[in-house]
């Protein structure tokens, strides 16, 4: 040490230049003035400071714990096998607990670090979110100044985030989830608001030769992820308990005010009791199927998963820092702790059917993230101009219903897709697809993109690493086209075919293994049931935490809301299968209904067929048959919808084919109806009591029969069970399947 300062205290000599002094006070200046914008910065808020300390020592002590080092050396001795293992970890302990240490004993030391690591930290990885915006650049700067209370946040135990992501999965898991049909725990539950709940959580299978890992392998310490938990109920709304980040804390009650306004509740509630229950399913990370969505509760479902959206960017934002920072400390310490990324950059997709529902989905998110004047929008303006307008002109004399009136609102281009950047004051849109955090986009814009085998402009790679898919009014998806929706979730988490810039590095083991598809959190929200989307939840989706499902039948059926004193007949067929039914309808219909229907005091009978692969089979058999009628479908124009219209009100076409989605999307309403027959129950339920009670004298003919010669028929079979009792409700569904005979008859009034 004496030779050392003798030779700091020596002057320079030979080939050595003196400092210039003026250059020397510049420096000077510079340094100073940049240590006071540090000191500022740091001690602006004396409490953070302090809090932050604390929590610096409770986790050298909570570590200091969880990782004791030997002293002695006669336990070294004794355990050979801690001796080894020792040998591994005493190193890197002793560096983090160091760091730690000089963490809380020096706080300007640790900024003069951090900025000058800020720089290398943008060239080495594009998950800094940097960009040549300088606000970008400063909310980055900002962020990885505090990154040691980000630390604090992300390493607690009990986040749902980290237990969710950051773990591999056991062997016995992956087989047990592998399996056609898994293994899994049902629970069922009873809550206020959400009602009846089915709970499935998966479990491992237990193999009786399990042999025992010897002592000395060092996979031994090797961390799992934890089995899925049954969600539990939140009474009081504390955000460190439900880990929603300390950034979004003072926007989440402006956001939701206007949710809380309407159901009477005050500021100081926080969230809806339908939010709470919601939320409490998303923040465990598990799958949701929620068949009630209606428009009154569609703002607190909308809120609630842009919440958990925003909630779990940030995190993922945040962990990318601060491993980013400790990299450039030490280049050379690439451990799998600093494993935080996947495949591709996009982590959330958001599915909903038109650009109103889009343009909806993005205002929430602006209100949680960067409310008015705390942060900012980029390419707002193009936004408001691309997601607005356009809308549809509702009718004044003959109002359409109230429902349609909802539903069509705004701008209803189905064709859209809509990348989104986020960072810590600004929310980019427009951003390219492997730049972005968040996709919005409706099931035909991704299918253009993801495309048909065989062509060479198709481009799936941005879904291979989609940590939480939220499809929102799913229902509408089927009436859209929903073979668009079954192609685009098969390309989920598959190989990408190029790199996209992805440091290999940094991306998760399980992610490499092809796992990504046993992590995705799918949140599914529909306004009716149906088995389809069962279908998906079953197929699609394949959560190691589980899925909850959300099944409280139906008391009251659409029935009870006919006008019409008209007899209605429900007739049963049987079916081996799904599959097999569709043929047993068929030749149900073309044996039993069909001749009855043909006789000339049962014109002006309209068919209402939900499947249009049923309807072009129906049309082909009148045209073969050579039977009078006339077809409204969603393909058909306008010109020819008043055509067969005209010729159905004046008796000129004995029968109507009548498809379901030209009645979703169009509403029509058909005058001169006397009979109908549903060839399948709707979709909707309260399409049956539409169709019902445009049978009034007010739409009739007075030439085209007699009031007392009305009727309605419904075919089903036990795989209809769901739709039959969204018409009847779920008691007489229930009777009505289990009775012996095969026709049941309803009047109104009954």
């Amino acid at each position: 040490m004496s030779r050392g300062k003798k030779f700091m205290n020596k002057k320079r000599k030979g080939s050595f230049k003196g400092v210039n002094k003026k250059k020397k006070h510049n420096i000077n200046k510079e340094h100073d003035s940049k240590n006071k914008k540090a000191l500022f910065n740091r001690y602006k808020d004396k409490q953070k400071v302090e809090e932050e300390l604390a929590k610096k020592r409770q986790m050298e002590q909570r570590f200091q714990k969880q990782q004791p080092v030997s002293e002695s050396e006669e336990e070294v001795e004794e355990d050979s096998y801690g001796q080894l293992v020792s040998c591994f970890k005493q190193n890197g302990n002793n560096k983090m607990i160091a760091e730690s240490e000089g963490d809380t004993s020096g706080v300007e030391s640790d900024d003069d670090e951090m900025n000058d690591t800020t720089q290398q930290m943008d060239t080495e990885r594009n998950e800094s979110d940097t960009d040549t915006h300088s606000s970008d650049e400063e909310d980055s700067s900002e962020e990885i100044v505090t990154e040691p209370q980000a630390d604090n946040e992300l390493d607690t135990s009990n986040d749902p985030f980290t237990k969710h992501l950051q773990y591999d999965l056991e062997d016995q898991l992956i087989v047990a989830l592998s399996n056609t049909p898994s293994t899994v725990k049902n629970t069922h539950k009873r809550w206020p608001t959400l009602g009846n709940l089915v709970i499935s959580i998966p479990q491992p299978l237990v193999t009786s030769s399990k042999l025992q890992k010897p002592k000395f392998s060092l996979l031994e310490e090797k961390i799992y992820a934890p089995l899925a938990t049954v969600p539990h109920t939140i009474n009081n709304v504390d955000f460190k308990q439900l880990h929603l980040k300390s950034q979004i804390h003072g926007n989440i009650v402006s956001a939701n005010k206007t949710n809380l306004v309407k159901k009477d509740l005050e500021l100081t509630d926080i969230f809806t009791p339908l939010q709470k229950e919601l939320l409490s399913i998303m923040n465990n990370y598990q799958d949701l199927y929620y068949p009630e969505r209606t428009f009154s509760n569609a703002d607190e479902i909308r809120f609630t998963y842009c919440l958990h959206v925003v909630n779990h960017m940030l995190k993922t934002r945040t962990k990318i820092l601060h491993h980013n920072a400790k990299i450039a400390k030490n280049s050379k310490d690439l451990s799998e702790d600093y494993q935080d990324q996947g495949l591709v950059r996009p982590k959330v997709l958001i599915m909903v059917p038109f650009k109103n529902a889009a343009y909806r989905v993005v205002k929430t998110l602006i209100d949680i993230v960067v409310p008015k004047g705390s942060g900012q929008v980029v390419n707002k303006n193009r936004f408001e101009d691309d997601f607005t307008g356009g809308e549809i002109l509702m009718p004044t004399k003959n109002p359409k219903p109230e429902d349609y009136e909802l539903l069509f609102t705004g701008n209803t281009d189905d064709t859209f897709r809509l990348g989104l950047t986020l960072t810590k004051k600004t929310l980019k849109l427009y951003t390219d697809f492997y730049s972005s955090d968040i996709l919005i986009a409706s099931p035909l814009g991704l299918r253009m993109i993801v495309g048909a085998e065989g062509e060479e402009d198709r481009d799936y790679d941005f879904l291979a690493s989609v940590e939480v898919l939220v499809m929102d009014q799913a229902d509408v998806f089927y009436m859209q086209n929903w073979d668009h929706l079954l192609h685009v979730l098969d390309h989920f988490h598959l190989q990408p075919k190029k790199t996209h810039g992805t440091d290999f590095s940094r991306v998760r083991s399980w992610a490499v293994n092809g796992w990504a598809k046993y992590y995705r959190q799918t949140l599914v929200f529909s306004s009716v049931s149906l088995p389809e989307l069962k279908s998906v939840m079953n197929r699609k989706c394949q959560n190691y935490a589980g899925k909850v499902l959300v099944e409280n039948p139906p008391e009251v059926g659409s029935i009870q809301q006919v006008l019409v004193q008209v007899p209605q007949l429900f007739h049963r067929f049987n079916a081996t299968n799904p599959l097999s039914s569709v043929d047993a309808r068929f030749d149900y219909f073309v044996k039993e209904i069909l001749p009855k229907q043909r006789d000339t005091l049962m014109s002006h009978t309209l068919l209402y067929v939900p499947s249009y692969f049923d309807f072009v089979r129906l049309r082909n058999y009148f045209k073969k048959e050579d039977i009078s009628f006339v077809q409204i479908c969603e393909y058909s124009k306008d010109a020819k919808i008043a055509r067969a219209r005209d010729m159905f009100f004046h008796t000129e076409a004995h029968f109507l084919l009548y498809s379901e989605r030209v009645h979703f999307f169009r509403r029509l309403r058909i005058k001169g109806i006397r009979h109908i027959i549903f060839y399948q129950l709707p979709t909707y339920p309260h399409f049956y009591s539409e169709m019902c009670n445009l049978m009034q004298e007010s739409n009739q003919n007075k030439y085209g029969g007699s009031d007392c010669n009305m009727s309605v028929s419904a075919l089903y079979c036990r795989y209809d069970a769901p739709r039959l009792a969204g018409v009847l409700g779920a008691a007489r569904a229930c009777s009505a399947a289990a009775a012996e005979r095969a026709l049941h008859m309803f009047v109104t009034g009954d």
